[in-house]
């Protein structure tokens, strides 16, 4: 049993004249998908889906989608939200799978950021979340960067995290060891700096 319960019925009316209809009355389309069944799409109540995600866990956990009284647990696999207003347009749920590994982006939690602060420095955070596989019962609800230690000058890279167990960040898998934040100078204090050396 999943804290997450979000409720969908099933749609055949497709296109992007459809969508558009949906979103004027207060509904979004949405896609589920994966498993050994067929994609299916469908029609969910824009506020509940709003007030779902209103709680960053939903994005990392196991939902339950409850598509006209038949239940599945599946993740968040995209979101797609207004650019301007935020608001949420169009989801897509993966289907999840016991024993079977399933990909999600989950949320990056920075702490210690004091310390490399009293130090002077600046922190960039570079991504927001991080691609994970994992089964669904490994998903973590975030993972945690921690800069107590970051000297000015630092990039913190996904290989510098420890993952959880279990769980696989996926752009390491293939190779791409991405920065994830970075610990700088003041631009102002940089600035001053190059202008004294000139």
């Amino acid at each position: 049993m999943t804290d997450f319960i979000l409720n969908a019925q099933a749609r055949t009316d497709l296109g992007k004249g459809a969508s558009r209809r949906l979103r004027h009355s207060a509904n979004i389309p949405a896609v589920v998908y994966g498993g050994d069944k067929e994609a299916q799409s469908l029609t969910i109540v824009a506020k509940e889906i709003a007030k779902l995600f209103e709680n960053e866990a939903a994005f990392s956990h196991v939902i339950e989608l409850n598509v006209d009284g038949a239940k599945q647990n599946v993740v968040v696999k995209a979101m797609q939200r207004h650019p301007a207003k935020g608001f949420i347009m169009h989801a897509d749920f993966v289907r999840v799978v016991a024993g079977q590994k399933l990909t999600a982006k989950v949320p990056v939690h920075f702490v210690g950021e004091e310390a490399p602060v009293k130090k002077g420095g600046e922190i960039s955070h570079v991504v927001s979340e991080i691609e994970v596989s994992c089964e669904a019962k490994d998903l973590p609800e975030f993972i945690e960067v921690d800069l107590a230690k970051a000297e000015v000058g630092t990039i913190i890279h996904l290989s510098d995290l420890k993952a959880p167990k279990g769980v696989e960040f996926v752009a390491l898998a293939h190779g791409d060891d991405k920065a994830v934040a970075n610990v700088h100078a003041p631009r102002v204090a940089a600035d001053a700096a190059e202008g004294a050396a000139e």
